[in-house]
């Protein structure tokens, strides 16, 4: 049967699949809480939020006495008031370490705290606004304080490096080599598009060949979230795509991928999974400190438009973020180094 479905359609039915099912392991009034949030988040978001509450209530079975004679989906609302604050915090603690049901460790830092805390908040807070429950001890932890991260990012001449290597093949393996002169001009329009938008690699598998207009040199993406917008590419970005879809209008896509701008080697939309091995191939050995995926060519892309401008703003408006707090909190820190650069530029006496 032909699939004529839109591929972010697919996505987002792949995802209410995915929900559903995690929803179906836990506590059954979980659903009034996804319910009623069904606007307000995202569906990728969702899934994560369902996951860390599983965590959460895999914890409060197992480590308290409040519901550990229940089955996970027989678990009442009435226990989330009997949950209080100290039990939060020990399962922050809790969190630093713990096993899964395949008995492998999972670690969480800070970031990985911070994220479960929030989803929790974000439950509680549904709950006790609705007035369903009396108590929010969520709400009373801190979140964790999260240090700030140095932005990874290739410098220019890493960047003409990596494009310079996808284009000769260098030091791949025997093996690489023949997948790399069949796939050499896609592989270069995808680095050379991720670099010179800065768009996010689910965006980048998503374009459609009807998506690109090269009259304006834009394409239509659609954005985390599921909004549509538009990015604007140069003259490189413009010879790679071209250079790509002389070779691609050669090939014949499966059926229900005909529009899809970017194939597989077994002619279907590429996947996520691919870009970020492709890119972890030919960048491996660009540097060997820096470990670059697809989101680190978003952030080189992010840097260096805000080098030349300036313009926090636009950067934000480029990469898509709704809230320009976001997109500050990225590159306050390159602001700094600037401001650092002006007070050593000026000298008041001769040494």
């Amino acid at each position: 049967m032909r699939d004529n479905s839109n591929y972010h359609d697919q996505i987002n039915r792949s995802q209410i699949e995915k929900l559903r099912e995690i929803l179906n392991t836990l506590p059954s009034f979980c659903k009034i809480y996804f319910r009623g949030m069904n606007d307000i988040i995202a569906a990728r978001t969702k899934i994560a939020y369902a996951y860390d509450l599983r965590v959460f209530f895999e914890y409060v079975r197992n480590n308290t006495d409040y519901c550990n004679n229940y089955e996970m989906q027989d678990i009442p609302m009435s226990i989330l008031d009997k949950i209080k604050r100290e039990d939060i915090e020990e399962y922050l603690e809790y969190l630093s370490l713990y096993k899964k049901d395949d008995d492998n460790d999972v670690m969480n830092e800070e970031r990985g705290k911070s994220r479960k805390l929030a989803s929790l908040r974000s439950f509680y807070n549904y709950f006790y606004k609705n007035e369903l429950i009396e108590t929010n001890p969520p709400s009373l932890v801190p979140m964790p304080k999260l240090h700030e991260k140095e932005i990874i990012r290739l410098d220019t001449d890493e960047v003409a490096i990596l494009l310079d290597q996808v284009e000769a093949g260098t030091n791949l393996t025997r093996k690489q080599l023949e997948y790399h002169s069949k796939t050499v001009t896609r592989d270069l329009a995808i680095l050379t598009l991720l670099l010179g938008t800065g768009i996010r690699v689910s965006e980048c598998v998503g374009i459609n060949i009807s998506d690109v207009d090269f009259k304006n040199n834009k394409i239509k993406i659609i954005r985390k979230g599921g909004y549509e917008d538009v990015v604007y590419f140069g003259e490189e970005v413009e010879k790679a795509l071209n250079d790509y879809l002389e070779q691609r209008r050669m090939i014949i896509p499966v059926d229900g991928h005909e529009d899809a701008l970017f194939l597989s080697m077994q002619n279907k939309r590429i996947s996520v999974r691919s870009v970020e091995i492709l890119t972890k191939k030919y960048a491996s050995n660009v540097t060997a400190l820096k470990k670059i995926t697809p989101h680190k060519l978003r952030s080189t892309f992010g840097t260096n438009l805000y080098q030349e401008t300036g313009d926090i703003y636009l950067v934000a408006d480029v990469l898509g973020h709704k809230d320009v707090n976001t997109t500050r909190k990225h590159y306050a820190a390159m602001k700094d180094e600037h401001k650092r650069k002006a007070a050593k530029a000026i000298k008041l006496r001769e040494d």
